[in-house]
């Protein structure tokens, strides 16, 4: 991974936007959601169209290739290569306009699509191009890859949705490619050739494309027969290998009103497949399968349990969700009674047996709907959380045969497989006869790989049997156009090489797909390739779940199959720091590159390095990528390896350790409260402290309490509740534990407070783990075990206030003291609302405010949100909203340090501090983290309480 140093200097004096050309910045661009890698030369993230034109520049006279890249999503190896990457999602991502009466839109390429959406929702339209990447695929990645989606049935795929695209040429000439006769000039003279070529091959064209309506491998030379030319959709598909694009205009339509989906069941595959033929007659807008791999799979994943627990029924083998919109709920229902009756008429029922078990299942609820559609979409990465070293890989996924071929064309792939040692998993576009099968191969084996080049080569002459396309949605990249030969024959490729020629002679725009490629099974474009290797390392936490080096760190960090679900800029928690930063390193995927490039020796330091610090340094532990990344990289839990690696090394600062070991002299401080929050009132000291103890002087620090709450204060007799007293609560909010006490006693539970008899309050060890002391943190999460082992065999609960404190107790006490009482502990540690949610309410009176509330990240990571509002509910005529949110970005100490506290408020500033503002200024706010309450207190007006207070004060009485 050497620098190219002149490349990086002419670069960096070309352009205004940042230029990466460091070891971990390149890592981390190196990959996509394929099985190859290719480090790039230089990472540029331009800031214009003029940053662009000068990389270019550059890049043509080093001749050194060009790479595009949007959202990095690409299955097939399209955005990787030895190359000049420029980066188009940080800043070329704005909505030029939007014309509501023609239905267009002109946009940047580093446009994510659902910003798109979410853009034209007011005005009832929608782009309907839906890919399943749509919260974090760009604009231009689609244009470029010719993607489709869900949808297509109806509306197309990209190349029938694109108008024109504006484009630079590899030689720098700006054109712009729409149906137009252009002025003369270089870009008239591309057209003039490029239509003759069309001529030419009108016929070896017709002959030799498939005639079905997925087909999206070579270049779409067919554009250019007949006489409406329009060279747009030429550029549709190619890759990033033509030119680059710097505007798109795109076709809308208007948005589909009302939706219901039928869950079609079945007991087979084959019949699924068979009967995909007969439903589509029914006009449905998508019709997509399920596997029961992807069922079982999804099962395993807590966001999706539920949904799959609420729309399966019994144990199908396969299901098919056919979706209608027709513009009213009469039309909707009528189409579901249909679909019942040709069910029925197939021969599937649900009171049937064996062959003859299925049915239609009506799904008419918004949400649910909502839920399933997200569920499908995350069908790759559902697939790909299987923890063994085999994972589901993409090189045959995407053939397309016509409908009534489908059922014996998916019977033969199951042979083909079979033959192997090996099966496939299956979902994904029954309506076009397109699916995406993945064979379970070791990609780190040399016999896997073999295997993986003789299934290619015998599927793809199956689907040539069938006359289907070999690529018929993902493109075709590295793993695809070699078999363009095969496909479509020489004459044809031929074709495909003279307009690659024609536009980029020299070879500088992303070279190697479509035209020209290495072969699929080269090992040395591999992410893991022959001389991958990660040697054994010792770590701090039991990783024993995966495989691989470091007790298992390795399988869990290589869990990553970077399809970027965790760049989403909108709905659940994940990434908040990407969101603020749209920064590949500052998203999950690209701290889970690093730390693969860091412990496979590709990346100079390891876990130590400074480089690995800085990628970790804006992960604020929030947990979400726990929850919400499908193949479940839990990068929270990995930072605690680099932390505590680190601390190992270079010790602790004067810092970190009044983080770490607050709980130790808590008890002492509190006796002095009143000089301790002097710091506060005195605007010198602030800042005469910051240096020292790593806290801006921009920010108030909590303030301690001269009465603290004390264990005596509850100790009722055969306690039904152990109450976790947090150093947080009992030393700076004493009232919400007195509070919480008031309101468990209420509810007729008997309260003591867990203690273990040494006279010194138990602690998580929460703040130790901040720092990385985590031998430290084992022996106080050993206290804790040690000290509820009998009431939780008893059956007692154990509960506590701070989200962040007793769902360690659920989280990082499994991996810091792995075994069966740490497990029972897991299973008997609850939030205060968990527990009472499952009680009767005591009596309680009105409050007559509206009551917003913001959950704590580590209470939305463990589904411990709806308990909370459930309970607040009770309050009579209590009006409940959620604040629909990311992290609020404090994060116990990332919030104060003055390196972060900037970044910690662009965190707030993205959902909760306008919620707050939008809010009725009598609304009460309810947020049950500490660091919560304190960063709604500095950056609103608001002051904030914990759901235990405001409990306390509805009690009747």
């Amino acid at each position: 991974m050497r620098e190219n140093t002149r490349l990086s200097n002419r670069l960096a004096a070309a352009v205004e936007g940042e230029v990466m050309v460091d070891a971990a910045a390149r890592g981390r661009y190196a990959t996509d959601a394929s099985i190859y890698q290719m480090v790039p030369e230089a990472v540029v993230v331009p800031r214009s169209t003029e940053d662009v034109e000068a990389a270019m520049q550059v890049a043509r006279e080093e001749e050194t290739p060009v790479l595009p890249r949007g959202g990095g999503t690409s299955q097939c190896g399209q955005t990787v290569n030895r190359a000049v990457v420029l980066d188009n999602t940080r800043h070329l991502n704005r909505i030029l306009e939007i014309d509501t009466d023609t239905l267009i839109a002109r946009v940047e390429p580093g446009l994510v699509l659902d910003e798109l959406n979410r853009a034209l929702k007011p005005h009832g339209l929608w782009f309907p191009v839906d890919p399943s990447t749509a919260s974090r695929c760009t604009l231009g990645g689609m244009a470029a890859n010719n993607s489709s989606g869900g949808k297509s049935l109806r509306y197309g795929i990209m190349r029938d949705n694109v108008r024109a695209i504006s484009a630079i040429l590899p030689d720098g000439t700006a054109a712009r490619f729409n149906g137009a006769d252009p002025m003369p000039g270089p870009y008239a003279d591309l057209v003039r050739d490029m239509r003759a070529l069309g001529q030419r091959e009108a016929e070896e064209i017709e002959q030799s494309f498939p005639k079905v309506q997925r087909r999206v491998g070579g270049y779409n030379i067919d554009a250019l027969t007949g006489n409406d030319v329009n060279m747009a959709h030429l550029l549709v598909g190619s890759e990033g290998t033509l030119a680059y694009f710097t505007e798109l205009e795109l076709s809308l339509a208007h948005l589909p009103g009302e939706k219901v989906t039928g869950i079609c069941h079945f007991p087979t595959f084959y019949a699924a497949m068979d009967a995909a033929q007969h439903l589509v007659k029914l006009g449905p807008q998508a019709v997509e399968l399920i596997d029961d791999t992807m069922i079982a799979l999804g099962r395993d994943i807590p966001l999706f349990r539920k949904t799959i627990d609420a729309f399966v029924q019994g144990d199908p083998a396969a299901l098919l969700l056919v979706e209608f919109a027709e513009g009213s709920a009469q039309a909707n229902a009528a189409k579901l009674a249909e679909l019942q009756e040709l069910m029925g008429d197939l021969g599937f029922a649900f009171t049937g047996h064996g062959s003859s078990w299925g049915g239609a299942l009506p799904v008419t609820d918004a949400a649910l709907q909502s839920a399933i559609a997200e569920y499908r979409k995350s069908g790759l990465n559902v697939m790909m959380s299987m923890k063994e070293a085999g994972k589901p890989i993409s090189f045959v996924e995407d053939c397309a045969v016509a409908l009534p071929d489908l059922a014996e064309y998916t019977q033969g792939l199951t042979d083909i497989f079979a033959r192997h040692g090996t099966k496939g998993t299956w979902y994904a576009h029954a309506s076009v006869g397109c699916l995406h099968v993945r064979p379970v191969l070791n990609m780190r084996q040399d016999k896997d790989v073999k295997t993986m080049r003789s299934i290619a080569e015998e599927c793809f002459d199956l689907v040539k049997q069938y006359k289907g396309s070999h690529s018929g949605e993902h493109g075709d990249g590295i793993v695809r156009s070699e078999f363009h030969e095969k496909m479509f024959g020489p004459r044809i490729v031929s074709a495909f090489e003279e307009v690659k020629v024609r536009f980029d002679p020299n070879g500088l725009m992303n070279p190697g797909k479509i035209v020209h490629a290495p072969a699929m099974d080269d090992r040395r474009v591999f992410r893991y390739g022959p001389t991958y290797a990660v040697p054994e390392f010792e770590t701090a936490l039991d990783w024993s779940a995966w495989p691989g080096s470091g007790g298992g760190f390795q399988g869990a960090v290589e869990m990553c199959n970077n399809n970027g679900a965790c760049r989403k800029l909108k709905g659940g928690g994940m990434c908040p720091s990407f969101r603020a930063t749209r920064n590949e390193r500052d998203a999950t995927r690209g701290r889970a590159n690093t730390l693969r490039f860091a412990i496979s020796g590709q990346m100079p330091g390891g876990l130590t390095s400074d480089a690995l610090a800085d990628t970790m340094k804006y992960c604020v532990s929030c947990k979400a990528c726990r929850r919400e990344c499908p193949t479940g990289v839990d990068i929270a839990r990995m930072k605690i390896e680099v932390l505590s690696a680190r601390r190992k090394e270079n010790g602790l600062s004067f810092a970190d350790k009044l983080v770490g070991y607050l709980p130790r002299y808590a008890p002492k401080a509190a006796r002095v409260a009143g000089v301790m929050n002097l710091r506060n009132r005195i605007g010198p000291l602030r800042r005469l402290t910051e240096a020292l103890t790593g806290v801006s002087h921009r920010r108030d620090l909590p303030v301690w309490s001269s009465n603290p709450f004390r264990d005596e204060e509850a100790q009722d007799a055969a306690p039904d509740v152990l109450l976790f007293a947090d150093v947080f609560n009992r030393y700076f909010e004493p009232e919400n534990l007195r509070a919480a006490v008031r309101v468990l006693r209420a509810a007729g539970a008997r309260v003591a407070v867990a203690q273990d008899g040494s006279g010194r309050p138990l602690d998580c060890g929460r703040t130790l783990l901040a720092v990385g002391c985590v031998e430290e943190a084992r022996a106080e999460a050993k206290r804790i075990i040690e000290a509820t082992r009998e009431a939780v065999a008893k059956g007692v609960a154990v509960v506590g206030l701070e989200p962040s404190s007793i769902l360690t107790f659920r989280d990082e006490f499994l991996a810091l003291c792995p075994g069966e009482d740490a497990q029972a502990l897991a299973a008997a540690a609850q939030t205060f609302e968990e527990f009472l949610a499952l009680r009767p309410s005591p009596e309680m009176k009105p409050l007559g405010k509206p009551i917003y509330v913001h959950g704590h990240c580590h209470q939305k990571s463990h589904d411990a949100v709806s308990p909370m509002l459930d309970l607040l509910k009770r309050i009579p005529e209590a009006e409940v909203t959620l604040i629909e949110s990311s992290c609020c970005g404090m994060a116990g100490a990332f919030g104060y340090a003055p390196d972060t506290i900037d970044m910690s408020l662009k965190m707030a500033n993205l959902d909760l501090f306008p919620a707050l503002a939008a809010a009725p200024e009598d609304a009460i706010v309810v947020a049950d983290g500490t660091s919560c309450r304190h960063q709604i207190a500095d950056g609103t007006p608001r002051r904030a309480m914990h759901a235990a207070r405001l409990l306390d004060q509805a009690l009747a009485g």
